[in-house]
């Protein structure tokens, strides 16, 4: 498979390229910065931008499936990810690849019919714009054309590089409800999210839909 990732330097991004190289497939990794990102094995390091129409329009040309690593608040220049999504649907219209995400928690619910995570008393207001940038990209989403086979994976509550954790190779699956474990615990490392979001490449179930995954 040739995969085509934006925000490939990041936490995420940067478990996921790890692991679609382990499995054989090609991957180009994007990010403004790409220094730190070597040729071979797989990989062709590119310079650019989701906000660049025509970058994305070329870069993805040949692309199976494009994947979106990056934060959902704005990054240099004032721009936000929801702001490419326009581009990134389009692009997917016209070169005919799958669209994945990394989503955000927030918008996952705590039980049936609500609230979002967002929306609980318990969520820090710092993190709130982030969040709230997120959910829009997956409204967005499910709004695309229906010729848009898209897929947008939240992580549960805890995830980052403060909780890397160990790979144990397992996680669970959930829809629109934020997974929690016995303990109440709502956690996954940064090496099994990638599992699961490779798995869903290698093996798509959830097609045009948002899924979640944690332990």
């Amino acid at each position: 498979m040739r995969i085509v990732l934006f925000g490939a330097t990041g936490y995420a991004g940067g478990r996921i390229l790890e692991e679609a190289l382990s499995r054989g497939h090609e991957v180009v990794g994007v990010a403004r910065d790409v220094s730190g990102l070597a040729d071979g094995g797989g990989l062709t390091a590119r310079a650019g931008s989701m906000h660049d129409p025509d970058f994305v329009v070329d870069v993805t040309r040949d692309a199976d499936a494009v994947l979106i690593a990056t934060p959902g608040r704005p990054l240099e220049g004032g721009k936000k990810l929801l702001d490419a999504v326009p581009t990134l649907l389009g692009a997917a219209r016209e070169n005919g690849f799958r669209l994945g995400v990394v989503g955000g928690a927030g918008s996952l619910l705590v039980a049936e019919g609500g609230p979002r995570v967002i929306d609980t008393p318990e969520f820090p207001d710092e993190f709130k714009p982030e969040a709230s940038s997120h959910a829009k990209v997956l409204d967005a989403l499910r709004e695309a054309p229906q010729d848009v086979d898209w897929f947008y994976v939240s992580p549960p509550a805890v995830f980052g590089s403060y909780a890397a954790g160990e790979r144990t190779g397992t996680y669970r699956v959930g829809g629109d409800l934020l997974l929690s474990d016995a303990d109440g615990s709502s956690t996954i490392g940064g090496d099994d999210y990638a599992l699961a979001f490779v798995d869903e490449l290698d093996r798509p179930a959830h097609r045009r839909t948002r899924f979640t995954v944690a332990y």
